[in-house]
């Protein structure tokens, strides 16, 4: 009577949104379940790891794979083999599927077989796992390749490939304006343009009852999307090389005309975004915009030891808002009308000094590629590549000579860029005239002192001469760093 010594096995199983042929994962499982029994395997439940929609280009986001290499490394070793399906729902990228093989067989004693491509034993074996994990890595590859490319040139033919904007249905795989959205479109590009922010724009689409296309209430940054999107022009947007989500002037994006009916003409949306670039150089992030204060100096002045806002604590006072919150310990408080008249005081003299007057000059944006807030724009996409680039290499979908190529060439065009930038910067310099920038601080100490000037007038009238202002209670200084909107 013969006896079967049955040995353990794990099973792998992947199947891919791509693999529309493949066999599914229950269907995998028979097939591998089938096998063990006839070689003398068992293949337990808990052993059983499976992933799904999941691409085998790298293992980051394989949580059941990286799980199974992890169970294989206790001790004593849990099973003897893997089995799969084919060696491409191992990996489809030769580094991972050479080291994580290497680890498991060299280490750990564990094979990896995969049973619809038995391989000999040997050195003869090995090569012919190598030759179908370059098909599988080949394949892969070619695949991401023409999907791409068909991408792109139905993107060039004007084609839709996304889901319909606010404002917008889709009919015919073309977009279609869509009542009552495309009126509202139309309103927001109307009263922006007329002098209304985004934060009261999303309140009034909100009260109107309005929703996004996924249902949720509207935000600033909603609006703000809605106000840079090309596509109520007549364009479709495309990033090639990955999501834009709110980088607007990522360079990869390609604009091209679609066949869809435009709900904006191109003067007005020029305009707008004229406006939205003005609006970013008076408020950097976290600013309170114009209109929400009750004093004209709220939100302008910043502690000199954490850089937290100044903010009315109490009616007569203002404080470090850090500082009220126990995160800044140096108690910067002063009172607000003695901080108004030193405000205002000190642009008075500053608006009388002479050409010793220091000041940085920025350019505001007229919607051109050429300006210097896009190519920094350009700088800072870039660098963000290189991150880009050191993932793709420590995950194994890049080589280190095609790791070490792209940085070369991503590295070259950051020196590139900081060249055009200090370029831009140094013409800048030379265009700046401190007349002009004495002229619009008289300018703004008449804003301020005019009894008939609201809050928000104020407010943005110190805003577009100051890009940033601290108060030192210990030194009793108010510092002031000016800039000249060009």
């Amino acid at each position: 009577m013969t006896t079967i010594d049955l040995r353990i096995a794990a099973a792998y199983i992947r199947v891919s949104t791509d693999d529309q042929v493949e066999l599914s994962p229950a269907s995998q499982l028979v097939e591998i379940r089938k096998w063990a029994s006839r070689n003398g395997y068992i293949v337990p439940d808990e052993f059983v790891f499976m992933d799904e929609g999941i691409s085998g280009r790298g293992v980051k986001k394989r949580d059941e794979f990286r799980r199974m290499i992890g169970v294989a490394k206790t001790k004593p070793k849990p099973f003897d083999a893997i089995l799969l399906w084919k060696f491409s729902r191992f990996a489809r990228n030769r580094d991972d599927a050479v080291m994580y093989k290497s680890i498991l067989r060299k280490q750990l004693g564990i094979d990896v077989i995969s049973i619809s491509e038995p391989v000999a034993e040997g050195g003869m074996g090995l090569i012919t796992e190598a030759l179908i994990e370059a098909m599988d890595e080949y394949y892969s590859i070619n695949l991401a390749q023409e999907v791409k490319r068909g991408m792109e040139e139905k993107h060039r033919r004007g084609e839709v490939q996304s889901n319909p904007p606010y404002g917008y249905g889709i009919e015919d795989h073309v977009f279609v304006p869509k009542p009552p959205e495309d009126g509202f479109v139309k309103e927001l590009f109307r009263r922006y343009l007329a002098g209304e922010g985004c934060f009261p724009l999303a309140r009034w689409m909100n009260e109107c009852g309005q929703r996004t296309h996924r249902g949720g209430r509207f935000e600033n940054r909603t609006i703000e999307y809605i106000l840079r999107n090309p596509v109520y022009i007549g364009k479709l947007r495309w990033n090639p090389a990955g999501r834009t989500r709110r980088d607007f002037a990522n360079e990869n994006v390609v604009l091209v005309d679609g066949k869809h009916e435009p709900l904006i003409d191109e003067e007005t949306f020029n305009a707008v975004q004229r406006r939205i670039d003005e609006q970013k150089l008076l408020y950097p992030r976290y600013a309170r915009a114009s209109g929400t204060q009750k004093h004209w100096i709220s939100g302008l002045v910043r502690c000199a030891a954490c850089g937290g806002g100044l903010i009315v604590n109490t009616p007569d006072y203002m404080a470090c808002n850090n500082y009220v919150r126990g995160s800044c310990r140096v108690r910067q408080t002063v009172r607000r009308d003695a901080l108004e008249a030193a405000l205002i005081s000190r642009l008075r003299e500053d608006a009388a000094r002479g050409s010793s007057l220091t000041f940085d000059v920025v350019r505001s944006s007229d919607g051109s590629a050429s300006s210097l807030s896009a190519v920094e724009a350009a700088r800072d996409s870039a660098v963000r590549m290189l991150d880009r680039l050191r993932d793709a290499y420590l995950t194994g979908a890049d080589t280190v000579e095609e790791y070490k190529a792209s940085k070369a060439a991503v590295q070259k065009r950051i020196a590139d860029l900081d060249a055009q930038i200090a370029a831009m910067q140094k013409e800048d310099r030379a265009a700046a005239d401190p007349k002009l920038l004495r002229s619009a601080l008289r300018a703004v100490v008449k804003t301020l002192e005019s009894p008939d000037t609201t809050v928000a007038e104020k407010n943005a009238a110190v805003r577009s001469v100051a890009d940033n202002i601290t108060w030192n209670k210990a030194a009793n200084t108010l510092t002031i760093h000016y800039r000249l909107v060009l």
